[in-house]
């Protein structure tokens, strides 16, 4: 996840900076890119609001939630999970991901209550 946030700021400041990365490149690729001060888009926020609205707050299996993302589950298993899981958002159990209290709470704050997000 921060070799992508990485890239994105780079990329920005190449394009849209002065080519230097300091805390207002930064400031301003997260704002255009649309990065909260958690360190998450809009496709994790989607994956959180999928498994709340979609699947009661699970647990969903990695199959059936890859299915309603429109996404590969080995690309939600290895680039979005790892960073959800550590930030606390989602839960891996037997039967399923689940979305922890963290993500109910921040989704709500966040005005989530639509249809994903």
């Amino acid at each position: 996840i921060v070799n992508r946030l990485l890239k994105r700021v780079r990329d920005y400041a190449q394009v849209n900076g002065k080519g230097l990365i300091d805390e207002e490149t930064i400031l301003k690729a997260f704002e255009f890119y649309n990065v909260d001060p958690y360190g998450l888009d809009s496709t994790d926020w989607k994956l959180i609001s999928v498994i709340i609205e979609k699947f009661s707050g699970g647990p969903v299996g990695i199959e059936t939630l890859a299915a309603a993302l429109n996404e590969e589950p080995d690309t939600i298993s290895e680039v979005y999970e790892p960073y959800l899981m550590r930030m606390g958002f989602i839960e891996r159990t037997k039967r399923g991901r689940v979305a922890t209290q963290r993500a109910y709470d921040i989704w709500k704050r966040r005005g989530c209550n639509g249809i994903f997000g």
